[in-house]
C-alpha cells in the first residue's frame, strides 16, 4: 500500500488522523503493552465521524441529547483516549495519555465508563459493546416517544471488530436490533480481516454483510481510508429507516511493517518500528507531540456541538417545571417520592391479606404498584413473560409499533437482554429490568458481571430459583447460582421469603444507583411470614430476626427465600421440645455485611448453635455459620450438595432432606 499517495490525496485529513495514530504508537510503546493496530486502522473513520457526524460537546460530556459513541472493540482503547484528548475533554490530559495502562491513570487498558467522561460504557469483552449499543438505541427510541424529538433525538454509533462479530452475543444483539428497527443505530465494522491468531479466514468464513442484512439491517460499505467515501456511507446510513451496518475496509496497523498481520493487532513497541511508521506517515514530531494547529483543529471539533447543546437547553428550559424536574430526576437515577408511600401501602395490605403466592407472582404484584408510579421503568423477558411475570396491566409492548410501550420481548436471548439493559441504564432516563429463569444466569452472566463492574443498576428478575422448579429437572434447577452471584463484587442478591420481602427488595433494587440487583424468586407458592406490618424496610438491613426464641435461646436458624417458612416450621418443632429457637431471615447477604458490628451482633450473637437452610449449595455460608461469633462444631447446613432431579417440588424437598424435620434434627444433633 502506497502510504505517501494515500496521504497526498487528502493531506489535511491525513494529518488529523495521524494525530490518533501517533498518539497510539507513543502510548503503547511507553506502556510496553496494548493494541496499536485497530486505532491506527480506524483513525480515518473516527476522524470523519467526529468531525462531520457525531453531535457532542466536549465541555458537557453528560448532555442528555448527545450522540453516543461506543467502542465495542475496546482493546483499541487508545482510539477513544486519543479522540477525547484531542477534542478537549477536560480530564483527558496529555499526562493521562502518557500514563496509558498505569496504576491510577484513567487510561486503563480497556475503556472504563466510571473512570473517563466520554467513555459511555466499559468494553473489552468482545461483543458486549455492540450489544450495549442496542440498549442505548432502544432507550433513545423509548425516550424520544415519551419526551418528543425536541428533547431526545440522537444517534448511537458503535465501532466493532471481527472479534465482536464472532462472539455469540453479537447475533443475539443484531437480531434484536433488526426486529426493533432501531433506525438511530449505526455500527461501523472494522473489516481488517485479522485476529490475534492470524487471518479471520482461519476460523470464520461468515459473510457478515449478508448476516446483518438477513437480520433486518441496512448494509453499506466504504473504503475505511477514504474520508469522502466514509462520509458518504455515514450520510446514507443516517438516512436509513433500519439499523445500519457500514463495512469499513481497513488495514490494521496501517503504514507499519506489521500492517495486515496478526502482529499488528497487538503492541508495536519496537523503537525502530515506531520510528519507521511515523516516517511513513510523514510525521516528524516528537513523542506525544501534537502540533498546535492540529490540536486547535481537533479542539474546534470538540466545540462544534456547543451550539446544538445550547439550542437544546433552550427547548428544555421551555418545558414546564414539573416536566423538567421529572426528566432531571430520571436521568439522575432517582425514584419518584411517591414510590416509598406506595410500597408501604402495598406491604400493609400484604401483611393483612397474608397471600400464599410464589415470589415471582409477588414480584408482579409489586410491579403493578411500581409501574404505576415510576414512568421510566422499561421491563422485559427472554421469552418467559408468562413465567417471569414481568409484564403488568397497561404497560404495553415496546416495539416499532408502539415506542411508548414499556415491556420488551427479548426473545430467547438472555445474554443480549442483559447487555442491552446495561446500555439502557448507561444511557439514562430509563430504569431497565428483565427476566429469565435463574439457572439461565449462566447465559447472562458476562453482562451481569459488567453491570457490577460499571456500578450501574439494572434489575435482574430471576425466577424458578431452586429445586422448587420441580419436574423440569436438574438442567433448570439452580443450585450453585446463588453462590456464584454472591461472589460477584457489587452485586446485590435478593432472595425474598414472601410477598412482603419481595416488595421491599424491589424498592431497594430501584433506589440503588451504583449496584445491580438480582431477585431470585420462587416458582412455588410461599406463605406470608411477615404477618405484622412494619413501615420500615427490614430487607434493607440484609438480615433480621423474624421470630425470636421463647425461653432460653439455644439455636439460631438462618434461611433465605422459600426455606424461611421451613425454618419457621422447624422452630415450632423445636420450641415444642423446649428448645428456644430464633429464626433469622437473610434476604440479602450483601446488605447485611454493610451493617455495623453492633447490629450484626444483635442478630447473630455468640452462644447458640446455628443451622442454615437454603435449597442451594453451602458455599459461602461459612461466613455466617463459623464467622460472626459462630463456632466449628456448633454449626450445620441443610441444603444441596448435588444437582437436583426431576419430580414434583414437594417430593424433591423430601428427597434431598430440606424439611423442617431435618432442620430440627440437625439442631438437636449439634446440641448433643
Amino acid at each position: 500500500m502506497d502510504i505517501a499517495a494515500l496521504a497526498a490525496r487528502n493531506p489535511d485529513h491525513w494529518a488529523r488522523a495521524a494525530c490518533i495514530r501517533t498518539l497510539t504508537l507513543d502510548a503503547v510503546a511507553a506502556a510496553n503493552s496494548g493494541h496499536s493496530g485497530m486505532p491506527m486502522g480506524m483513525a480515518d473513520v473516527a476522524t470523519v465521524l467526529f468531525d462531520k457526524h457525531l453531535s457532542f460537546d466536549a465541555a458537557d460530556p453528560s448532555w442528555p441529547n448527545r450522540d453516543r459513541f461506543i467502542l465495542s472493540a475496546g482493546h483499541g482503547s487508545m482510539l477513544i483516549y486519543s479522540l477525547l484528548y484531542l477534542t478537549g475533554y477536560e480530564a483527558m490530559t496529555l499526562d493521562q495519555i502518557k500514563n496509558f495502562r498505569q496504576l491510577g491513570s484513567i487510561t486503563a487498558g480497556h475503556p472504563e465508563n466510571f473512570l473517563v467522561d466520554g467513555v459511555e460504557t466499559t468494553t473489552g469483552p468482545l461483543g458486549q459493546g455492540i450489544a450495549n449499543a442496542v440498549g442505548f438505541a432502544m432507550a433513545e427510541e423509548s425516550l424520544r416517544a415519551r419526551w418528543g424529538k425536541k428533547i431526545i433525538d440522537h444517534y448511537t454509533y458503535c465501532i466493532a471488530g471481527d472479534g465482536c462479530l464472532m462472539e455469540g452475543i453479537s447475533q443475539e444483539a443484531i437480531a434484536l436490533a433488526g426486529r426493533q428497527e432501531l433506525s438511530r443505530l449505526i455500527v461501523l465494522w472494522d473489516d481488517n480481516g485479522i485476529t490475534i491468531d492470524g487471518k479471520v479466514a482461519l476460523a470464520d468464513i461468515t459473510d457478515q454483510k449478508a448476516r446483518f442484512a438477513a437480520s433486518g439491517w441496512d448494509v453499506f460499505e466504504c473504503d475505511g481510508h477514504d474520508p469522502e467515501d466514509i462520509d458518504r456511507a455515514l450520510t446514507e446510513a443516517k438516512a436509513s429507516k433500519r439499523p445500519a451496518m457500514i463495512a469499513c475496509k481497513t488495514h490494521i496497523a496501517i503504514g507499519s511493517s506489521a500492517q495486515d498481520t496478526a502482529k499488528g493487532h497487538g503492541a508495536l513497541t519496537d523503537p525502530k518500528v515506531v520510528a519507521d511508521t511515523k516516517k511513513a506517515y510523514g510525521w516528524d514530531h516528537g513523542a506525544f507531540e501534537i502540533p498546535a494547529d492540529l490540536k486547535s483543529w481537533w479542539e474546534a471539533v470538540g466545540k462544534k456541538g456547543a451550539e446544538a447543546r445550547a439550542e437544546w437547553q433552550e427547548r428544555f428550559d421551555a418545558l414546564s417545571d414539573g416536566k423538567k424536574a421529572d426528566f432531571t430526576r430520571a436521568f439522575a437515577g432517582e425514584m419518584p417520592k411517591k414510590l416509598s408511600a406506595a410500597i408501604k401501602a402495598h406491604k400493609k395490605k400484604l401483611s393483612e391479606d397474608k397471600p400464599k403466592v410464589a415470589t415471582r407472582k409477588a414480584s408482579q404484584m409489586a410491579l403493578e404498584v411500581i409501574n404505576g408510579v415510576v414512568p421510566e421503568t422499561l421491563g422485559g423477558s427472554a421469552d418467559l413473560t408468562g413465567s417471569n411475570l414481568t409484564d403488568t396491566d397497561g404497560l404495553g409492548t415496546f416495539g416499532p409499533e408502539d415506542r411508548k410501550g414499556r415491556h420488551i420481548h427479548y426473545g430467547i436471548r438472555e445474554h443480549a437482554m442483559a447487555a442491552a439493559m446495561n446500555g439502557m441504564a448507561l444511557h439514562g432516563g430509563v430504569k431497565p429490568y428483565g427476566g429469565t429463569f435463574f439457572t439461565f444466569t449462566d447465559y447472562a452472566r458476562p453482562s451481569m458481571r459488567l453491570s457490577a463492574l460499571m456500578g450501574i443498576s439494572p434489575v435482574y428478575v430471576m425466577t424458578h430459583d431452586s429445586i422448587g422448579v420441580g419436574e423440569d429437572g436438574p438442567t433448570h434447577q439452580p443450585v450453585e447460582h446463588l453462590a456464584m452471584l454472591r461472589a460477584t463484587p457489587n452485586m446485590q442478591v435478593f432472595r425474598p421469603a414472601d410477598a412482603v420481602e419481595t416488595a421491599e427488595a424491589w424498592e431497594l433494587a430501584l433506589t440503588s444507583s451504583k449496584s445491580p440487583s438480582t431477585l431470585a424468586l420462587s416458582r412455588q407458592g410461599l406463605p406470608t411470614v411477615r404477618v405484622e406490618h412494619k413501615t420500615k424496610n427490614l430487607t434493607e438491613q440484609g438480615a433480621y430476626v423474624l421470630a425470636d426464641a421463647e425461653g432460653k435461646r439455644q439455636a439460631i436458624l438462618l434461611a433465605t427465600g422459600s426455606e424461611v417458612s421451613i425454618a419457621m416450621e422447624a422452630r415450632e418443632l423445636l420450641q415444642a421440645e423446649g428448645i428456644g429457637t430464633r429464626v433469622v431471615s437473610m434476604p440479602c447477604w450483601e446488605l447485611f455485611e454493610q451493617q455495623d458490628e453492633s447490629y450484626r451482633k444483635r442478630v447473630l450473637p455468640g452462644g447458640p448453635v446455628r443451622v442454615a437452610v437454603e435449597a442451594g449449595v453451602s458455599f459461602g455460608w461459612e461466613r455466617w455459620l463459623l464467622g460472626e461469633r459462630g463456632k466449628n462444631g456448633k454449626a450445620g447446613f441443610v441444603g444441596m450438595d448435588s444437582f437436583g432431579a426431576s419430580a414434583p417440588a414437594e417430593a424433591l424437598y423430601e428427597h434431598f432432606g430440606i424439611t423442617a424435620e431435618a432442620v430440627a434434627a440437625k439442631v438437636k444433633e449439634l446440641l448433643g
